[in-house]
């Protein structure tokens, strides 16, 4: 049986982070390099800031330029990291977008961009990487729900229905898979001082109010995902599948 420090060590591993160039995604992937892995770094923009972060951490680091709004590249994401890597263990769906609008307004297309993105592709690219993982009889699928998996929200009507979503298939695959030696699991965060979230912390009335409803007193890091993130992709989570972790400073609490 292992330890509880190499039940945590991702030493060897490939792992696959999806929307890796800043923010959430970026902290999960210099976490996980931390932690031993090795990094495929997909997305729209250069992750060139996340590769140097994996270097610092003594890993191999390989970019992937891919739009996440279709479902065209979730293929060629695989096959890439497996022709450089040799495997795939750990995938994280992190790629998401999000359009606000009053539901009595939301358009079509604000609807199927969210949608395509969130979900669509999200569950396209867990099958490429399961079937990956399957083949090897292991892997860590690692989704990125959100605190709208579990509440309504207002004016984000794609966005909540295809976080409930992620909920959804997480526990699906989990189902399917957790017999063939494939976790899935997700992370849900909380309100994440991000890019993605400028806006809502320099609006003074709104930061305020989100404040004072989290227990912790704070918004969260990206670091503060790190932790979760490590244990998901590690042995020590071996009998977890289909749980959705909550890292959210106590919001669902309250």
């Amino acid at each position: 049986m292992s330890g509880p420090a190499t039940m945590f060590d991702l030493t060897g591993r490939i792992a696959l982070v999806t929307g890796a160039n800043a923010g959430i995604g970026q902290g999960i992937a210099r976490a996980l390099a931390q932690a031993g892995a090795d990094l495929a770094l997909v997305g729209r923009s250069p992750a060139d800031e996340t590769v140097e972060l994996v270097r610092e951490a003594g890993r191999r680091a390989l970019t992937i330029s891919a739009d996440l709004s279709t479902i065209a590249p979730v293929g060629e994401i695989v096959e890439r990291t497996v022709a450089e890597f040799g495997r795939v263990d750990i995938l994280v769906n992190n790629a998401g977008t999000i359009r606000r609008a009053d539901a009595v307004d939301f358009s079509e297309e604000d609807w199927d961009s969210v949608i395509d993105t969130n979900l669509k592709s999200l569950f396209f690219l867990c099958q490429a990487a399961g079937r990956q993982m399957i083949a090897q009889g292991q892997g860590k699928i690692i989704n990125i729900a959100s605190m709208l998996s579990f509440q309504g929200g207002i004016r984000v009507p794609s966005y909540t229905a295809s976080k409930s979503g992620v909920a959804g298939l997480t526990k699906l695959l989990a189902n399917e898979w957790g017999a063939r030696g494939v976790n899935v699991n997700a992370i849900a965060p909380g309100y994440i001082a991000t890019r993605n979230t400028a806006a809502l912390q320099a609006d003074e009335v709104r930061n305020r109010q989100i404040v004072e409803r989290i227990p912790a007193g704070r918004w969260g890091r990206p670091d503060d995902l790190a932790g979760a993130a490590v244990f998901l992709a590690s042995a020590a989570s071996d009998y977890v599948h289909g749980h959705i972790l909550a890292v959210d400073g106590g919001w669902l609490a309250r």
